[in-house]
């Protein structure tokens, strides 16, 4: 079922791209498709099919809703790679590299806008205020992330109120507003009202648990994966000065010595520069200490478990299943 909704959501995201979305901006359309093109894992539409699927099993599905969502992710990462100045996304060239940051800020912009002009007229409430809502909770974490940047006095809990908007929110909403699709199909009527649905406010949670866990998990690979297995240069959160969790956690647990090494990368204005290479390296030594992975891994699968939890109330059905299957992979890192 995963892999028929995964086909059908590409092939609707395809035809946006290649007919409706070329017809007003073929530039625009090109640096989208090549990201899509690119690959990834299309977590956040399966999770908008499922999560229809899990309240209202009758309802047809919406894979044009679910691709929407894609292509909000997809705005997120052309956004993402120009304020990390990032030369690589899915192992290919990322838009800002390949376009330059001006094209590549006014593509994004340019796709944000299309996508909820396309949800504004053809969605009834609230799933229109949701997103809204999401896409300003988005850029309120990107801009306390970039205020965040080498800060060593960083804790846990800031560290998860950052990732709470700028990942979670997306993650959650996709799973609040694929229910209430699905529940708007099915003869419920639209308003607010719809949000406060106890089988809504658990995938919505779900979402948001999952989110969590799902971040966490791409900050720990940053720091132990290699370039092959990211898609991108190993390390690219400490070059970009970012306060993860595993960092977090490795001052913690390494003391004044891990703290020394820290803060002489950051010393470097470009952590990216030949000339930091040595201290980068010094420090990804301390985030692949096994305490340090072990107490990541072990608050990732926290949230990965308590996601799986939220889904109790909901009846039993196989996209319950296969949302528990997503939570509980995420529950399976090896280092």
């Amino acid at each position: 079922m995963i892999e028929q909704s995964r086909s059908s959501i590409h092939d609707v995201v395809e035809q946006f791209v290649r007919e409706e979305l070329s017809q007003e901006n073929a530039h625009i359309a090109g640096a989208v498709w090549a990201m899509l093109d690119a690959g990834g894992k299309q977590l956040r539409p399966r999770i908008t099919m499922l999560a229809g699927r899990a309240v209202a099993p009758a309802s047809p599905d919406d894979p044009v809703l679910a691709s929407y969502m894609e292509l909000i992710h997809v705005a997120t990462l052309i956004h993402d790679d120009v304020l990390d100045n990032a030369d690589v996304r899915r192992g290919r060239e990322s838009t800002n590299r390949a376009y330059g940051n001006r094209f590549s800020v006014l593509a994004g912009d340019y796709l944000f806008s299309w996508v909820f002009k396309k949800i504004t007229f053809n969605y009834a409430p609230p799933v229109p205020t949701i997103l809204a809502a999401m896409l300003a909770e988005i850029c309120n974490g990107e801009v306390k992330q970039l205020r965040a940047a080498g800060d060593l006095a960083m804790t846990p809990q800031r560290y998860l109120e950052i990732i709470g908007k700028k990942t979670a929110e997306l993650f959650g909403s996709c799973a609040e507003v694929g229910a209430i699709n699905a529940l708007l199909h099915a003869g419920r009527p639209s308003g607010n009202a719809l949000r406060s649905d106890p089988q809504v406010r658990a995938l919505r949670e779900f979402g948001r648990l999952f989110g969590l866990a799902f971040q966490i998990r791409d900050d720990l690979y940053d720091a132990v994966a290699t370039q092959a297995q990211l898609g991108k240069p190993a390390g690219s959160d400490l070059r970009e000065k970012k306060m993860t969790l595993p960092l977090i956690y490795a001052i913690e647990t390494g003391g004044p010595g891990v703290r020394t090494r820290v803060e002489r990368l950051f010393t470097f204005e470009d952590a990216a520069a030949q000339r930091a290479q040595a201290a980068l390296d010094e420090v990804v030594e301390s985030l692949r200490e096994r305490a340090v992975i072990e107490r990541t891994a072990q608050t990732m699968r926290g949230y990965a478990e308590e996601a799986q939890h939220a889904l109790a109330a909901l009846p039993a059905s196989p996209a319950r299943d296969e949302l528990t299957g997503l939570a509980r992979d995420l529950s399976a890192f090896s280092s």
